[in-house]
């Protein structure tokens, strides 16, 4: 900003955001949350609890003529005891639905993961800063600012050189999506580049993306909060989070499936409704979880430790679970022709890890959400698909 005379202080409010389902007022300003508070009481880790604050698909939006924009904000970061420090989390400006500039945001608290497998953690406290725009065009346009999608962000103050107004309703359909920690966009560069934002883009619709990094789990809250979601167009991906935290066997998953999706059907009985099974991962095709951190190449892996000769008895992998999946779709859409089923290694399978590996054995790279996005846009709002009108 040039000074403070040219300075407008807007205050930040809930009906600016969008990709959220609360907002919770802190001593700094507002944090957007991605489950309801009711839901928020009934999680029962922190790992949860931590994903659910990371605003993956959150974004402040608004129109204005400003060529400068400054949002300060308190970032939450987390980073693992041992390792460096992951780089600062990136916030992506688009005008008029393009991305035109990047920033971080120094400082912030720092929460220290001090064991991977229990996720115990330390906080430390740190100071807010300043997510700083430029050069933006001095024209009437519709701003998004997308938050760093695994950086819990408290939202303090919106400066610009010019008046902020509500962006108009563009009368795109809602999308809401559910998944693990690749929908949430573990390994994306930018919150604009996880899979489900680049697919939101292709499809033209608003994202609501409740993934969450281990968090894809079948919980009756995640279930109810997304019944009572306004939508147009609902997806659940479900797999690799069950298996790999060895979560149930296959008499207790089918039944979770099913309860899963009649809680989703009180709230949306005809809403397209599009079950996803995992991936293509191929320590876990066959080989049941737990799956553990595996440090052997000098950076973070996992292995899956799991017995495979325990399908017979039960035990789920990915492939007892597409299976499973694959029929119980099959039988209730003989009663609800708005159900469909997609096999997730249609979107990134054999073809894709051959060019593209999971770097760490369970997630993409950022070409891995480029082609997972696409192919999700082709299948899901191409002709025919079942997001299609």
């Amino acid at each position: 900003m040039n000074t403070e005379h040219d300075t407008i202080t807007t205050p930040v409010t809930a009906d600016m955001l969008r990709g959220h389902l609360d907002v919770e007022a802190t001593a700094h300003g507002l944090l957007p949350h991605r489950l309801p508070a009711r839901a928020r009481r009934q999680i029962p880790d922190s790992q949860l609890a931590m994903a659910e604050a990371q605003p993956a698909g959150v974004r402040l939006v608004f129109r204005t003529r400003a060529t400068a924009i400054e949002l300060d904000t308190l970032p939450t970061k987390r980073v693992y005891q041992g390792f460096p420090a992951p780089a600062d989390g990136v916030y992506d400006l688009l005008v008029d639905g393009r991305l035109a500039a990047q920033t971080t945001v120094a400082g912030g608290n720092v929460r220290t993961i001090t064991d991977m497998v229990t996720q115990s953690s330390e906080l430390t406290e740190g100071p807010a800063g300043t997510a700083r725009f430029t050069g933006l065009p001095a024209r009437d346009k519709d701003v998004e600012i997308w938050l760093p999608h695994t950086e819990i962000t408290e939202l303090i103050a919106l400066r610009t050189d010019a008046p902020v107004e509500p962006a108009p309703d563009r009368g795109r359909k809602v999308w809401l999506h559910h998944g693990s920690s690749i929908s949430h966009g573990s390994n994306a560069a930018h919150p604009t580049a996880t899979w489900p934002a680049l697919a939101a883009a292709q499809g033209g619709v608003e994202l609501v993306n409740l993934g969450f990094g281990g968090g894809a789990l079948l919980d009756p809250f995640t279930a109810r909060a997304m019944r009572d979601t306004p939508a147009d167009l609902i997806s659940v991906k479900i797999g690799i989070n069950v298996v790999n935290a060895d979560l149930m066997r296959l008499r207790a998953f089918t039944p979770a499936v099913h309860g899963f999706l009649d809680t989703l059907r009180e709230g949306h009985p005809y809403t397209p409704l599009l079950v996803v099974s995992a991936i293509l991962c191929p320590i876990q095709e066959d080989t049941p979880g737990p799956l553990m951190p595996d440090f052997d190449g000098g950076g973070v892996g996992f292995k899956a430790t799991g017995d495979p000769a325990e399908r017979a008895a039960g035990r789920l992998t990915l492939n007892v679970i597409r299976d499973a999946l694959a029929r119980l779709v099959e039988q209730r859409a003989a009663d609800d022709p708005n159900l469909h089923y997609l096999d997730g290694r249609d979107l990134y399978g054999e073809r894709e890890y051959a060019a593209h590996p999971l770097p760490d054995g369970i997630h993409p790279d950022p070409e891995g959400h480029r082609r997972i996005g696409e192919n999700f846009a082709r299948h899901a709002f191409g002709p025919d698909g079942p997001f299609t009108d």
